[in-house]
């Protein structure tokens, strides 16, 4: 982004000294004399006053300097910027989803708000679980999901994990597809008669 001959000739403006300046860059006095020399050749400025007492910055290198330094931190956060975007150019997040933690009301949200994040992509990845495992689940180190939808019924949950809500949900069920109350769009209590229900207790 910018002439490594600035590192150098900051760093000679700092120590006032080549042999200094040197052992920072690991190369000899000579080399980076040179490399002065070919700076203030390229740009046609005199950068230093060199003398028996040392070596300091001419006016016109004190104005190189101070603008040296701009130049740098400039170039610094262009490229901080840029790998920034790069970085939220791709994003995907990874939502795990199973018969106790069903990802559909996330997704019916996301369809509606999806086209103002072009950037943004999410990848649905299922998983096997029932209510006394997801916590070891979510724990282990084989975990390739970013979140989760689940309903927030626990303290330990709140301790160890962030949480959006999303809504507030009625009581549904989950039933196959060839159940005979799988196309029913309300239940009553009348339609479970001689049906076997199970149902997730509340965890303190």
């Amino acid at each position: 982004m910018y002439n490594k001959y600035l590192d150098i000739f900051i760093e000679v403006a700092d120590t006032s000294s080549f042999a200094n300046t040197s052992e920072k860059f690991l190369v000899s006095s000579t080399a980076i004399m040179k490399q002065m020399n070919l700076m203030e050749n390229d740009i046609g400025i005199k950068l230093f006053e060199r003398n028996h007492q040392g070596i300091k910055l001419t006016e016109a290198g004190k104005q190189i300097y101070k603008d040296s330094k701009h130049i740098i931190n400039y170039s610094k956060q262009a490229i901080q910027n840029a790998l920034k975007l790069e970085k939220n150019q791709n994003v995907v997040i990874t939502v795990g989803t199973s018969v106790i933690c069903p990802c559909k009301p996330l997704m019916d949200i996301w369809y509606k708000i999806s086209d103002s994040f072009p950037n943004y992509k999410i990848k649905i990845v299922p998983f096997e679980n029932n209510h006394s495992t997801i916590l070891s689940t979510l724990k282990g180190n084989d975990i390739d999901f970013d979140a989760i939808v689940t309903p927030n019924d626990s303290e330990e949950w709140q301790k160890n994990y962030g949480f959006l809500k999303l809504g507030d949900y009625k009581y549904t069920a989950s039933v196959p597809r060839s159940h005979r109350l799988s196309n029913k769009r309300k239940l009553n209590i009348t339609d479970f008669s001689n049906e076997t229900i199970m149902m997730i207790t509340e965890r303190r």
